[in-house]
Formats: C-alpha cells, sequence, structure tokens
C-alpha cells in the first residue's frame, strides 16, 4: 500500500483588523431599539383618518397654527421657575413634574367646544405612546394622557398652554408639534429644530426620584459649577478647584451624546439608577470607547496630563465633537469631576468624594496584605495588596425603588477602571447607608466599596519554609477620612460617619459581622499587644527642602527593650504603587523601660526629587522586631511633597461685558530647567479655555502671561489656571471674582 502523505495543517485567517460592521435588527425584531436621541422619526404633517383620493381639501374652517413660542428666554418664567436660567442654550430646558409653559397663536380665536388641538412631544427614531417617547398633551380636563395640559390663558388669537410633565417621564431632546383635528385627518406643525425641548431631572419636585429637599444642598450639588477636589494626606490635606461647566454651552448636548454613544435604551432614561450604572462605565474607555482614557504611568506624550486639567468642559466637548474619541488622559479625581458634570447637568444632584487611603484588595476580602520577612523587612516581591493614598469617587442623590425601604438617598458611583462589574469597568450605584450598615447583599458593588473603607491592614510575618503568620493588625488606617466639599462654601466636610461606626464600637464590630455573613473575608486571628509601640509624626515637606523623618519610640514594660528597625522610604504614585526606594536605613534603637526616644533620619532632596513622580508622594515604612520579645513593631507615614503655587491676578471693571485682565506669574524656584511647559487657565461663566506653551522656563525666570476677557455673566465665581510638565506636575493658582450686572 503506497504511502500517503499527510497533508500540511492550514492556519486559520487571521481575524480582521478592524471592528465588523454592525449587524442590523432585521429577523430578530420588527424595528430598531430606540437608542438615540440623535435620530428623529418622521412625523407627517397631515394623517389622514381614510383615503382621500382627491387630495387633502382647504382646510380653512379648521384652526391653523401661526406661531409657536416655547417662552425660553433666560428671563422669562420658564427658566426662572425651572432653575435652567444658568444652561448656555437657546432652546428651552425644564425639569420634570413641574408645569412650564407655551404659547401658540392661531389664525383665529380658540373656541374649546369646536376646535380641537394637541401639543405633541416626541423622542427618538420611532415614537411610540406606549413607550413613553411620544405624548400628547390636550387643553381640556376631559382628556389627558401621562402629561397634563391646560388653558392658562386665551387672548384674542394666542393661547397660553400649562405642561406638566410625568415624574418620571423620559430624560432627553424632545421634538415638538402643535397638531389640529379636523374633520379629514390631522395637521402639524413642520419640524421645526428652534423648538425642540430639553427635559432634565426635577430635584425641587416631590415626585421626581431625585428629591432633594434642602435649598441650600439644591444650590451647592445641582446649580454649583465651582467645585473643590481634596487630595493629599489625610493629615496634610491638599486641595486643587474645578470647573464642573455643566451650564456651559454644548455640555448637555454632550451628556446627551454620550447615552447615545451608550446605545443606552430611550426608555430607560427616565431613571436615575439606570443612568447613573451607565454612565460609571461610558466615563471610562476601558471596554466601550468611553469618554476618558486611565493613565497612572507617568508618560502623557499623546494626550494631557492628568494634572494638566482644571475643568469639565473641555474634556465633554472634545469627546462630544470628535464623535466618541476617547480623551487622554484620566485619573481618578478627573473620572470623578467629569461624571459630576454629567449628572448636576442632567439634574442629578452629585457631589465629588475623597477617601484617604482607600484599600483596592487584589482578593476580595476585607484585609490588606503586607508581607515581612524573618528580620521585619517588607518584602515587596510577595505583596500585592495597594492601598492608594486617596480615591475620589461620586455621590449622587436619588431613591432606590428596587432596595428595601432606607437605602435611598446618597449613592456611590465610581467612573475609575479598578474592577469589572457585570462584565464591564464600572462601579455602582451602591446605597451608602447600606454600606455603613454591611448590608453589602444589595445591589450594586456594595461588597467593593464596603472594602474600600473599612479593610485591616495585616503585616505577617513569612519564615523560612513559606509559612504566613500574622504578627499585627492595623483596623483604622484604611478608610481614615473620608471628605466632600461643604455646601454653599469652601470649606470641608467630613462624612466619614455616612460611611462606618466609630473605630472600635460595638456598631462597628456588628457591622462587620453583618458583612461576613454576607461573604466579605476577614483575618479573624488574634495578635497579642506588644509593650513596645513605634510612631512618625507628621511633617510638612516643600518639593527641593531636605527634612528629619522621626522615629518616636515607646517603651510601656518594665525592662529595658533593644529593637532592629528597618525604615525604607519609597516614591510611590498616589494609588500606593512604588516607584523607587529613595531611602533605607537600619538603626539599631535602646529604649529605657517606661521611656521614649526619638531616632531621626535624614532625607535630602538631592535623593528622592529627580525620582518624584506626579503628586510627590513619599511613602515611609518602619518595620522591624524587638530583640527581647520578639514582638514585630511597625508605623507608616504618607509624607505630601507640596509644590509651588500660581500666582493669579485680576485687573479691569468687574462688570458683565466690560473689559478685564488675568495675569497669572511663575518663578522657577529649582536649579533646573522646565522644559514643554503648558499653562490652563479658564473660569466658568467669565472666560472659556485658553493654553500656552514655553518651551524653557530658566531657574529662578518669572514667566508672566496676561490675557483679555469679557465676563458673560453676573456672581461670583473663579479664574483657576494649572501649570504642568514632565519635571513638575500639580502646579495651580486659582482667585475669586465678584462680576456685577
Amino acid at each position: 500500500m503506497a504511502d500517503q502523505e499527510t497533508p500540511e495543517p492550514t492556519e486559520s485567517p487571521a481575524a480582521p483588523a478592524v471592528r465588523p460592521k454592525r449587524v442590523s435588527h432585521r429577523g430578530r425584531s420588527a424595528a430598531p431599539s430606540a437608542s438615540s436621541n440623535k435620530d428623529e422619526g418622521s412625523i407627517p404633517e397631515f394623517e389622514a383618518f381614510g383615503q382621500l383620493p382627491r387630495g387633502v381639501p382647504p382646510l380653512t374652517e379648521y384652526l391653523d397654527v401661526w406661531n409657536v413660542d416655547m417662552v425660553k428666554q433666560r428671563q422669562e418664567v420658564n427658566k426662572q421657575s425651572h432653575h435652567t436660567h444658568m444652561y448656555a442654550s437657546d432652546h428651552l430646558i425644564v425639569r420634570r413634574a413641574q408645569q412650564f409653559q407655551m404659547k401658540i397663536t392661531f389664525n383665529r380665536p380658540y373656541e374649546p367646544k369646536e376646535d380641537k388641538f394637541a401639543v405633541e412631544f416626541v423622542i427618538g427614531a420611532s415614537p411610540q405612546y406606549s413607550k413613553g417617547t411620544y405624548i400628547p398633551v390636550f387643553p381640556t380636563e376631559e382628556r389627558q394622557s401621562t402629561w397634563r395640559g391646560q388653558v392658562i390663558e386665551s387672548n384674542d388669537n394666542v393661547v397660553t398652554m400649562g405642561i406638566t410633565t410625568a415624574p418620571d417621564c423620559i430624560v432627553g431632546k424632545y421634538g415638538v408639534y402643535v397638531a389640529v383635528v379636523t374633520r379629514y385627518g390631522i395637521r402639524r406643525t413642520r419640524r421645526d429644530p428652534n423648538l425642540d425641548l430639553y427635559i432634565i431631572f426635577n430635584p425641587w419636585s416631590p415626585g421626581d426620584s431625585v428629591f432633594l429637599d434642602d435649598e441650600e444642598q439644591r444650590e451647592e450639588y445641582v446649580m454649583n459649577e465651582l467645585g473643590i477636589i481634596y487630595h493629599g494626606a489625610y493629615d496634610d490635606i491638599s486641595e486643587r478647584a474645578w470647573n464642573y461647566g455643566q451650564f456651559e454651552f454644548g455640555i448637555l448636548d454632550a451628556c446627551l451624546f454620550i447615552m447615545d454613544k451608550a446605545d443606552m435604551p430611550l426608555t430607560n432614561r427616565g431613571d436615575p439608577v439606570k443612568i447613573s450604572r451607565k454612565a460609571s462605565a461610558m466615563l471610562n474607555s476601558r471596554d466601550d470607547e468611553g469618554v476618558l482614557v486611565g493613565n497612572w504611568s507617568g508618560d502623557y506624550m499623546y494626550g494631557v496630563a492628568p494634572t494638566s486639567w482644571t475643568g469639565s468642559v473641555e474634556i465633554l466637548l472634545n469627546y462630544s465633537s470628535s464623535g466618541g474619541m476617547p480623551v487622554c488622559y484620566a485619573q481618578c479625581w478627573v473620572y470623578a469631576a467629569v461624571f459630576n458634570t454629567f449628572l448636576r447637568c442632567l439634574g442629578i444632584p452629585s457631589r465629588v468624594v475623597t477617601n484617604y487611603f482607600s484599600a483596592h484588595d487584589n482578593d476580595g476580602n476585607l484585609k490588606m496584605d503586607i508581607i515581612l520577612d524573618d528580620n521585619g523587612k517588607v518584602d515587596r516581591s510577595r505583596t500585592r495588596d495597594s492601598i492608594w493614598n486617596y480615591h475620589c469617587w461620586n455621590e449622587c442623590y436619588m431613591t432606590r425603588p428596587d432596595l428595601p425601604e432606607g437605602f435611598g438617598g446618597w449613592q456611590v458611583v465610581d467612573a475609575t477602571p479598578q474592577e469589572t462589574s457585570d462584565g464591564m469597568y464600572r462601579c455602582g450605584p451602591a446605597s451608602v447607608a447600606a454600606i455603613k450598615h454591611g448590608q453589602v447583599c444589595y445591589p450594586f458593588d456594595a461588597p467593593f466599596v464596603f472594602a474600600e473603607v473599612n479593610s485591616d491592614v495585616l503585616f505577617y510575618s513569612r519564615n523560612k519554609e513559606g509559612t504566613l503568620q500574622p504578627v499585627k493588625v492595623n483596623t483604622s488606617h484604611v478608610g481614615r477620612m473620608v471628605l466632600t466639599k461643604a455646601v454653599l462654601h469652601d470649606g470641608r466636610k467630613d462624612i466619614t460617619d455616612q460611611y462606618k461606626f466609630p473605630e472600635g464600637s460595638p456598631e462597628e464590630r456588628r457591622v462587620l459581622e453583618k458583612a461576613e455573613e454576607f461573604g466579605c473575608q476577614r483575618e479573624k486571628a488574634s495578635v497579642p499587644e506588644g509593650d513596645v509601640n513605634v510612631e512618625i509624626p507628621a511633617l510638612e515637606v516643600q518639593l527641593g527642602d531636605d527634612f528629619e523623618l522621626v522615629l518616636e519610640f515607646t517603651n510601656c514594660s518594665s525592662q529595658r527593650r533593644t529593637v532592629d528597625i528597618y525604615v525604607s522610604g519609597s516614591v510611590v504614585y498616589y494609588t500606593g504603587v512604588p516607584s523607587a526606594e529613595v531611602v533605607l536605613s537600619t538603626p539599631t534603637v535602646k529604649v529605657d523601660s517606661q521611656k521614649s526616644k526619638k531616632e531621626k533620619v535624614l532625607v535630602r532632596s538631592k535623593d528622592y526629587q529627580s525620582k518624584l513622580v506626579e503628586q510627590g508622594n513619599l511613602h515611609f515604612i518602619a518595620t522591624g522586631k524587638v530583640k527581647e520579645t520578639g514582638q514585630i513593631v511597625t508605623a507608616m507615614r504618607l509624607i505630601n511633597v507640596h509644590n509651588p503655587r500660581l500666582t493669579v491676578q485680576v485687573a479691569g471693571s468687574p462688570r458683565v461685558s466690560e473689559e478685564m485682565y488675568v495675569t497669572v506669574e511663575f518663578t522657577n524656584p529649582f536649579k533646573f530647567s522646565l522644559e514643554n511647559v503648558y499653562v490652563r487657565l479658564e473660569g466658568p461663566g467669565i472666560m472659556s479655555i485658553q493654553i500656552k506653551q514655553y518651551s524653557v522656563i530658566a531657574p529662578g525666570t518669572t514667566i508672566s502671561w496676561t490675557e483679555r476677557f469679557s465676563p458673560r455673566r453676573a456672581g461670583t465665581t473663579k479664574l483657576m489656571a494649572s501649570l504642568d510638565c514632565a519635571a513638575l506636575r500639580q502646579v495651580y493658582g486659582e482667585m475669586e471674582v465678584t462680576i456685577q450686572p
């Protein structure tokens, strides 16, 4: 029998490099799902009741619409009563569950007994009454739909209609038509984009699911364009101003575009729970070409450094104008700030929150594991869990009809891509009340947020055989402080007590036990209390300073103690990930009984300055062993290195439309040149974003940049500036300005 040749295996064709074309709905549904606010359906100008073989006859005896006035000027009743007068838009913007007015001019006086007309509101490509995307509103009590209509005034040929939208109606942009019923059919006005109506959430209405029963909080969490974002360390807090800009031209359309880009069904867009969850995925670009690309590497060559942004407006307008090209780059506070703009623009009360020492646990438990070797030194190669120096997320205010009573109110949402939730990088909304009480079984992502504020830091000693033995537990390090901006002033508001009960209290123990019932794992091994303690006091350090790190040892025993201590200082990203070690000291300290002793370690600027990454954090950890007892002692300290600041000064008459000048100054205090420097400047309501580049700022040199501007509206606002280059990040300055009418 002849040998048969074995055919060589052929390679399967390579997958196409481009994304496959989107498949149509054919064969699956009768029509495509309505998931775009931008798409418009075809609304006929005349809708016949039957066949008209000779065409439409003259309709002179019926009402004819001459003009439709949406009463949309900023100073008129609609925008004033709906708190939408701040939006830079030529269209009418109203809030749900509250009456607005429109004026219709007919060819003759309106006769209620003879004339029949309706105002029609449509949204999306295939409007349907049953889906809430087609809503006819009638002027008589006898015939009403889901939205209520009434004639407020009829004067000659002008009818003033009052229309009250449903408290759960779809949020978005509606087309408006006036339809007159005739004997032969329905005659409508032509499509007119100038009549388009935006409907947003209404925190002022008890019927709306985002109702917030506090006027000062509504002013802060819905109407305030100026924010303060906290960073740094919990005992050395830094802050920076941010322009949310939710009322700027084009921002509302950009927010609607984000929902369109996500293919979010229009029928889901009346539910703040679904909108906030969808937006938490769409604000990052990890799996859906969302708004912002995250970058923690320090290399920002192909975009803008996260520390350089001063507001949300530029980011959102760039994203929408490019058709959905993700904007580079962001870190947690940028995600939170832009998300805040999105929520406030749509009318959902929201705030940016900073959690100091935020746990990002890779194992899904309530433990942050730090591995020590036999001598008490940190084993960096085996320590995988990271504690972010701080982490910013958002809270938004809404009812939670999907949860038991009592879990509405503030909800955590987080757009920073950390872990997947239902297959996508998103987080929330998670009830803050549920997190505080350990009810982590309720959606969405409560266990993850609970761990961020409640994890224990465990130090394990690893012997030569690889066995891990818990030697020290710190139950108060994680979630040390949760901050947000105070209401209607620039102070801080500590909201830690909204997330957790006091450390060590009976309530806290019960909450942790409750969380364990729902699957959160904790280390239950008891570690005996030692008789030697070590602490590292807080320090305030300016960039370029030499400083002394102080270790304070306390011996509570009746005998002398000898401690072999390892002091390791590392440059760390704000995520807690180490970049480079800058200090390593191994002193032996002897402490007399019932005494304290200080040990100092010198840290030179030449050792750390060239290795600093953005946000200038130095993390020191002291670990060691007491010779006499074998006790492990530990202490940690985060030092936030402070950068120089920009000087911002304003000149000119502070009045609307008057010419004013702003000057930004900066002096390079270092012994090296700053290269390829970008300075950004903006002010909500008075000045759009301006950017200036300097190729080199030599040592000791002062730059001065003056720009002219004319305020667009009255009120108190801020001019905010940032300076950014590869060698120096996070340099800010601001100036408060009050503009007179």
